[in-house]
């Protein structure tokens, strides 16, 4: 998955995701930091087995290369290319699709993604700002997001490998949506992570298709684009002007403060395997207090990502306690509460159910 492969799953799933009563209906929103693919088990899964038996050309395979090679391949592409195309997210039974158009202008990305099924909706991207059309509502909504920058972001790991978690190698070659693919599979090395099988375009290293294996080597989760067109000439100037034109809406900003954790207030414990802290937002709705905003705290590991939503308990809204799975991402809710206060942590992730947890049972108040 690239940058807009993987922003445009976390919108779809964040979308088909909220529940009444389950403590997500204000951090879901915000759940759209990050980026993740993740690997399992030893040698080839069974998907990976079919396309290496079916498709691979012995005499064309690429030299090896590692996880951080591979992964700096995948960016460079993301950061220079401009494309459009028809993108399918297929997860927990649904089949969503989308239509992309990305331009890369110098130093400026401009992407629109309209969706094709579910709630009529057009999400534009210039570099980090955000606009959301709804036209069923009337309602556009303006944000900053700083984590929706390029897949892989490796530059927030200050210099951590994403080696030192996965392994990888080309295990064939395959034909998807019109182009030659280099298959790479994403093997991680504890069970922290999930595993995935990317799809790699031959001549850029633009990720074009991509599984998301569980422990047991069974995809998940599946991305692809069904269609598409690569250095196309769309005008970044022409989807800007679109994503600027607000008319006729209701325009909501809410206010997103760049903090740390440490500042409101929270720590971990213990540090969970190989994820570092790469931001720490306090996201506030309009017309809200300064109190009832929910601070977003989150980590990398420079392939999968998670979020921690800290808010006010609120006894109507925060009922029950879950753990649930949508596809590939899984989301657990806790209360919790000290001497100080009651707090509802929402913790939001494509990592294994464990992952969540030792994030969850670490989290505590700074004395």
């Amino acid at each position: 998955m690239l940058s807009s492969a993987l922003r445009l799953l976390k919108i779809v799933k964040t979308e088909h995701s909220i529940g009444v009563g389950s403590g997500l209906s204000f951090v879901t929103h915000w759940m759209i930091a990050g980026f993740f693919l993740l690997g399992a088990g030893l040698g080839l899964t069974a998907p990976a087995r079919a396309v290496a038996q079916g498709q691979e050309k012995a005499d064309a395979r690429p030299p090896e290369k590692t996880a951080d090679e591979w992964l700096q391949r995948m960016q460079s592409a993301t950061s220079r290319r401009s494309y459009v195309g028809t993108f399918v997210v297929s997860s927990s039974g649904g089949l969503y699709s989308s239509r992309i158009w990305h331009v890369c202008d110098g130093t400026q990305q401009v992407e629109r993604v309209e969706s094709l099924t579910g709630i009529p909706r057009s999400t534009f991207r210039r570099n980090d700002d955000v606009i959301t059309f709804q036209p069923l509502s009337r309602v556009v909504r303006v944000e900053k997001r700083e984590a929706s920058g390029l897949f892989p972001n490796l530059n927030q790991l200050d210099g951590a490998s994403v080696a030192e978690f996965y392994s990888a190698k080309s295990i064939a070659l395959d034909r998807t949506a019109g182009h030659e693919a280099d298959v790479v599979q994403f093997v991680p090395k504890d069970k922290f992570r999930f595993g995935y099988l990317i799809w790699s375009e031959r001549k850029t290293g633009l990720v074009i298709k991509a599984q998301t294996l569980d422990l047991n080597g069974h995809v998940i989760e599946q991305s692809a684009f069904s269609e598409l067109i690569l250095d196309v000439a769309v005008k970044a100037d022409k989807l800007v002007q679109m994503m600027n034109h607000t008319e006729g809406y209701r325009v909501e900003k809410p206010e997103v403060i760049k903090t740390t954790a440490a500042a409101e207030g929270w720590q971990l414990k213990t540090a969970v395997s190989g994820f570092k802290p790469v931001s720490c937002f306090k996201r506030m709705p309009e017309g809200k207090l300064a109190g009832e905003g929910a601070l977003q705290w989150i980590f990398s590991d420079g392939l999968a990502s998670v979020s921690l939503f800290v808010e006010n308990f609120d006894r109507q809204r925060h009922l029950q306690e879950s753990l649930r799975s949508m596809g590939a991402t899984q989301t657990l809710t806790r209360r919790l509460h000290d001497a100080s206060g009651e707090w509802w942590l929402t913790v939001m992730g494509e990592v294994p159910t464990q992952t969540l947890l030792s994030f969850a049972q670490s989290l505590e108040r700074k004395k």
